[in-house]
């Protein structure tokens, strides 16, 4: 039968540290005050200073954030967008609604070497003076 410790020891004078001298001073607790903070206390120094270790789950925050891609990544990938359906050619000009691939807000980097009509929710400054340069238009989404 399993003994509790706790009543065991109870009303004893050492409570099963053995004498009653084994207990006592700084020796005993490794130290005084913060010693061994970067040996053998450091967990005790760490979790006093708030510090929590190890893994603690796994949050990857994407709410608010807008997906962006730069004006000469979508250049580029015209073709396998017309190819798609995802985009459509008239008169010329690349028509393409930037939300049927999942972009928020349309970036100035990169080369425009066509004339697109691009609509999205935002733009670059740099991204509406290249596709403008190129003929094309930004059109803000409503």
């Amino acid at each position: 039968m399993p003994v509790n410790k706790r009543s065991k020891y109870r009303g004893s004078r050492t409570c099963g540290g053995g004498t009653h001298k084994n207990r006592r001073g700084a020796g005993n607790r490794g130290g005084r005050g913060n010693s061994g903070g970067c040996k053998h206390h450091f967990v005790r120094v760490y979790l006093k200073q708030g510090y929590v270790y190890g893994k603690h789950g796994f949050y990857h925050d994407t709410k608010g954030k807008q997906q962006v891609l730069d004006v000469g990544d979508i250049d580029q990938i015209v073709p396998v967008l017309l190819a798609d359906g995802v985009a459509r050619q008239e008169d010329g000009v690349v028509l393409l609604n930037a939300d049927d691939i999942g972009i928020d807000k349309v970036l100035g980097g990169g080369k425009v070497t066509r004339k697109m009509s691009i609509t999205a929710k935002a733009f670059s400054s740099q991204a509406v003076e290249k596709i403008e340069a190129k003929g094309g238009e930004a059109v803000p989404a409503a």
